[in-house]
């Protein structure tokens, strides 16, 4: 019998030329012009689990995009893991800031990738991580290693907020009944420093539009005498932080939870360099909420970024325009909580309020989420740890996350499950991103560390 090892060293090129044409696919969930590349990449996640030993397989249809969903019951008295990932991607702009085409894979070694990084939209989120699971299973199914029942959730939606994921599981609660659910969409600390996730941060997304005059005006005939759009937008959005990057939206911060000295404490044991954070970004220095550190703005506290805005003219030379309406797309992240419905009303209410007259406001919601923290003392995350303890050969750091998966709150409350969230990025893997991609140790070492969990989950639940 291999070794998970010896059969990944074995196996190595296939398991990566697998990946490569998944990624191949423009799976992009927010624009619908994609909705053929969905269902393409939807058919070739369910033919892979079917080759990878699932004994049933089916795409799944929604009021959206299609979930996959397989499962390999050997034992209804065992254990059953629930593996959640998505097979949608973010948008690949701006194009002209990719060093090679978002959906034509390529390896290329980097200062810390030495052996070699996939580069494409995707390779990390979630692609490259979600098939790690799907080549697990081929490993335990294949050496009869196999130890428990397992099941697979594969999405299509993630990247526009899940949109149908909570139709799905509340229809399906026997269908999807599990001891533990599993999840690799996030990252670790570095290569030699294994992280569990162990907290992630909620979401409101909304869009802003602000008017004014019917019509874009001539701006030397009306410059001055009317209400710019697009200077009352900046102005407005400007507002929302204070001298101290503080959020100043009434009642922004009043579920939100300080963390105690300890506590804090805990987190900066996770190394940490801000000059080699600055090099990466290629930036001077770091900005944020006074009082925190680095880790601690983008991991226990909420934020308020635009994420686009527009308006007017902005095509090849000049066009002297007052415009009619200006736009800008805003996320918060948000803490444990913070519950994200009040958060966007809190935001509603306030930007609506502080519009001068001469300009009307309207705020679009898009989507959101709640923020999830787990305990570090449950069966779960101790099976996790060792899982980490076998392939690393040492302990694994608990570290909350920056980002937002709000189905994992919604898996607890429908499901009544923990999750575990196994990632194997880094941050520098520039997810979202132009140039997104995934070391190809990291994508490995995440297929010979997923078995593991498997095994110790199972031995502990005896």
């Amino acid at each position: 019998m291999k070794s998970a090892k010896s059969y990944i060293e074995e196996n190595k090129q296939r398991f990566i030329d697998e990946l490569i044409e998944l990624l191949k696919i423009p799976s992009i969930s927010a624009d619908s012009a994609y909705k053929k590349d969905i269902k393409l990449t939807a058919d070739a996640v369910k033919s892979s689990l079917e080759k990878a030993g699932c004994s049933l397989v089916e795409i799944c249809e929604t009021p959206g995009n299609p979930i996959v969903y397989g499962e390999k019951i050997i034992d209804p008295s065992l254990p059953t893991i629930l593996v959640y990932g998505h097979y949608d991607v973010q948008p690949p702009d701006p194009l002209d800031l990719w060093d090679s085409p978002p959906f034509e894979p390529i390896i290329k070694k980097t200062d810390l990738h030495p052996e070699g990084a996939l580069f494409a939209r995707g390779a990390c989120d979630d692609k490259g991580q979600m098939y790690m699971h799907v080549k697990a299973l081929e490993y335990m199914t294949a050496q009869g290693e196999l130890p428990c029942n397992v099941k697979f959730m594969i999405e299509g939606e993630e990247e526009v907020g899940s949109v149908n994921l909570g139709w799905f599981v509340e229809q399906n609660h026997e269908k999807l009944a599990n001891d533990v659910i599993l999840i690799s969409d996030t990252g670790m600390i570095a290569k030699d420093i294994p992280s569990i996730c162990t907290g992630l941060r909620g979401l409101s997304y909304v869009e802003v539009e602000v008017t004014g005059p019917n019509r874009d005006l001539h701006s030397g005939l009306y410059g001055g005498a009317v209400a710019n759009p697009i200077n009352i937008l900046a102005k407005m959005i400007a507002s929302l932080h204070d001298e101290n990057n503080h959020i100043t939206i009434p009642g922004f911060y009043d579920a939100v939870e300080n963390l105690s000295g300890e506590e804090r404490a805990k987190m900066a044991e996770a190394p940490f360099s801000k000059e080699a954070y600055c090099k990466s970004l290629d930036i001077e220095d770091v900005y944020g909420e006074k009082g925190y550190t680095t880790n601690e703005r983008n991991s226990i506290r909420p934020t308020l970024d635009v994420n686009g805005i527009w308006g007017g003219y902005t095509g090849e030379g000049a066009k002297t325009v007052i415009a009619s309406k200006a736009h800008a797309k805003i996320s918060m992240r948000l803490v444990p909580h913070q519950d994200w419905k009040e958060i966007t009303e809190l935001f509603k209410k306030h930007f609506e309020s502080i519009a001068p007259k001469g300009v009307t406001v309207k705020v679009t919601p898009h989507h959101g989420g709640q923020g999830y923290v787990t305990p570090i003392d449950t069966l779960e995350y101790r099976a996790a740890s060792k899982a980490f303890e076998d392939t690393f050969g040492k302990s694994p750091i608990p570290q909350r996350s920056g980002g937002s998966i709000p189905i994992v709150a919604l898996f607890e409350r429908e499901l009544k499950s923990k999750t575990i969230l196994m990632g194997f990025g880094l941050d520098s893997d520039a997810i979202h991103s132009p140039n997104e991609h995934f070391g190809l140790w990291n994508y490995l070492k995440g297929i010979e560390t997923i078995p593991r969990f498997y095994h110790h989950f199972t031995e502990m639940s005896k």
